[in-house]
Formats: structure tokens, sequence, C-alpha cells
């Protein structure tokens, strides 16, 4: 992972993409706790079980800042990112505003695109629409992806590859 600023941004929420809503097939899921060292029981919460580490490697392997975006906030930080062997990573801190967003768009859409600043992004959530890829497209002034999860599956394989391609394409021929 690095921070600099020629590489893109990747903001990840946590629910939906990264833990699922379903269960993952056991052949997705990580290996027993005991024998990574992890546990479950440090945040209480019974659905961290459908963390993949191998979520934490592909991630880290897009070689871009990761950024959390999600309403964990810095509790991403101290349960996620320890099940998927990401180092502490930014928090986006999102307000407690009670600004409505615009008729369709996801309340995150214009509060990322201003905490980007301009740079370049890949958004990975599962509440994304065509309204918030419109919003972006017209309002941001670098690249971005707004990639959208299957919050009954989570991150895929497919997900990771759509990803890749975006940002090989985003690099300067």
């Amino acid at each position: 992972m690095t921070a600099d600023a020629d590489h893109p941004l990747v903001f990840l929420d946590v629910d939906g993409p990264l833990i699922p809503f379903r269960a993952r097939p056991v052949s997705c899921r990580r290996p027993s706790c005991d024998a990574v060292g992890l546990s479950n029981d440090a945040s209480g919460n019974p659905l961290v079980d459908r963390l993949d580490p191998a979520d934490g490697h592909r991630l880290l392997e897009l070689g871009c800042q990761l950024v959390w975006a999600t309403t964990w906030m810095a509790e991403a930080n101290e349960v996620i990112s320890p099940q998927l062997g990401l180092p502490e990573l930014p928090v986006v801190d999102f307000p407690d505003a009670d600004d409505e967003p615009e008729r369709g768009l996801h309340w995150k859409t214009r509060f990322l695109t201003r905490w980007a600043a301009g740079r370049s992004f890949v958004w990975i959530d599962d509440e994304v629409t065509d309204a918030d890829r419109r919003w972006v497209r017209g309002n941001h002034p670098g690249k971005a992806l707004v990639h959208r999860v299957d919050p009954f599956v989570g991150l895929t394989d497919a997900d990771v590859s759509s990803i890749r391609r975006w940002l090989a394409d985003c690099q300067p021929k």
C-alpha cells in the first residue's frame, strides 16, 4: 500500500462488501481462527466471522491508498484491519450532518468526492447506484470508479478484476 498522491484512493465500505449479508460458502471463508491466531470474540460481532483475509491481501495488491469509508469509522482499524491483515488505515470521519442528499444520491457521495480533493479514487460499496456514478462523473475532476459489490456475496474475484482493469486504464500511457 502506498500513500503516494499519484496513486488512487480506494474507499472501503465494510458491511456488504467485506462482511456479506449471507455467510460465505465454507470454501471461500477464512481458515480456522485458531490456525491463524484470530478471534471473533474481540468485537462481540458474530458477523466478523464472514470476513475473508484473502480480501485484505487482494486489496493491498491494488497498490492504492486504502481508506475506510464506513459507519464503522475508527472501529474498522480496531476490528476489521487485524482480521484482514491490513495495517491501520485512514478513516473518513463522516460528519453528523442532517443534510439530506439529493434525491437518489447516497449520503456518502458528496463527502467522499470532497475528501478525495480531485484525486483519482475507487469507491467500493454495496449501496451505490447510477445516480452516484453520474454525480461523481459530473462533479469530480479526477478519475473515479464507483463500484457496487453485491451485499449478499461480498467482494469477489470478479470485483477485484474489474477494479484492477480500471486502475490499469488510469495509468499514464
